[in-house]
């Protein structure tokens, strides 16, 4: 898996945060100085499937780009959707999540969990880097 510089305003979340979980890896990634998980990103809309912590926490510290994991999330069938346990949800599928990044109605904290083939890298990518436009290489 290729891990790409993305900038942080053409990411979409689709779901919720929890606030004390992205304090706490607020904390953690202030303590690294780094990002050290990508987020998992659908290439063509650039909704976020797994990640929506640390892109609260880009926010918050005006972090100018990400490291992302883009992926063809409708066409990739290696790429799996199911619902957390007790998610308020029935069912789900990726036309869901496209459609809630899109048009900004957003599902509530831990409704989709993605499921992948392989595990994301793991990467560290200091937040100085990260203040830079994801084109500053």
């Amino acid at each position: 898996m290729k891990v790409q510089l993305v900038p942080v305003e053409v990411l979409r979340p689709h779901e919720e945060v929890i606030p004390k979980n992205v304090d706490q890896l607020e904390r953690m990634t202030l303590k690294w100085d780094a990002y050290t998980k990508p987020l998992l990103v659908d290439r063509s809309t650039g909704t976020i499937l797994d990640g929506h912590h640390r892109y609260e926490i880009a926010k918050r510290l005006e972090l100018k780009c990400l490291p992302c994991v883009l992926v063809d999330y409708l066409s990739d069938e290696s790429i799996k959707i199911i619902l957390w346990p007790n998610s308020k949800w029935t069912s789900i599928d990726k036309r869901d999540v496209i459609e809630a990044a899109l048009n900004g109605n957003l599902m509530p904290p831990k409704t989709s969990r993605h499921l992948l083939s392989e595990d994301l890298p793991p990467i560290s990518v200091s937040l100085s880097r990260l203040l830079s436009p994801a084109s500053d290489a």
